[in-house]
């Protein structure tokens, strides 16, 4: 997968992917976006908690996982990441992104470790952020059932990728995470939010990042899915 990086509107960088026509980021702002869908209107709901799960789908640059350890940091919640990357970007890509040119020293450490840590192992980054990255495709991923609190769906759109999108693989979402879970992504596509009603999510259209209108957030109902099994 040949990829190139370009600025986006807020400064920061995302990666371009010529053969899909896609970018990993929003070309709004790449930062904006992921602090918008997946910090503001995922994490922070978690807020009140000592300690969450979260599962990447498409873990890409690792700014998510870079937001989401910042976040943590800032707020004493113990964060267990789970990223799942099927196409691991290259080191020489990831030196030239400039996410943390804004950032504290600790930030500019903290993405440091993130992409030094070994794949498909766990790795404590501090006492508080424990990290796993996957290589692997998700439709191959055997998952545990009900072990994730919070799922970060940031797969390229369905445009340039509809496998990943597929029924299939939501199904795979529905069964990782704990009841009253949430989902959340930047896409607001009908089939998609279709799929998810028809599993048993509960969904909310949100206001979208800057340059886009709506974001989905889903919530696994717990009364539905007990329904379901018993």
């Amino acid at each position: 997968m040949k990829r190139k990086i370009i600025q986006t509107a807020d400064g920061s960088n995302t990666l371009y992917v010529e053969e899909l026509d896609e970018t990993y980021h929003s070309t709004h702002g790449a930062i904006q976006e992921a602090e918008h869908v997946f910090i503001q209107n995922g994490l922070s709901q978690f807020i009140e908690r000592d300690e969450v799960t979260v599962f990447e789908l498409g873990f890409g640059t690792g700014l998510n996982c870079l937001l989401t350890a910042i976040y943590g940091q800032k707020h004493n919640l113990k964060v267990n990441y789970f990223g799942i990357e099927a196409f691991p970007v290259e080191e020489e890509l990831l030196i030239a992104m400039n996410y943390t040119n804004d950032m504290n020293e600790d930030a500019v450490e903290r993405y440091a470790q993130i992409h030094q840590s070994s794949w498909d192992e766990m790795n404590e980054l501090d006492s508080g952020f424990f990290l796993k990255k996957i290589e692997q495709k998700i439709e191959d991923l055997e998952v545990d059932k009900e072990a994730i609190d919070l799922i970060y769906f940031d797969a390229f759109g369905p445009r340039a990728q509809s496998e990943m999108w597929d029924i299939s693989v939501l199904k795979k979402m529905v069964d990782l995470l704990k009841p009253n879970g949430i989902l959340v992504t930047y896409c607001a596509q009908g089939q998609f939010k279709r799929d998810l009603k028809s599993l048993g999510f509960v969904l909310e259209a949100l206001a979208g990042p800057p340059g886009k209108r709506e974001m989905t957030r889903a919530t696994k109902s717990a009364f539905h899915f007990h329904s379901v099994n018993h």
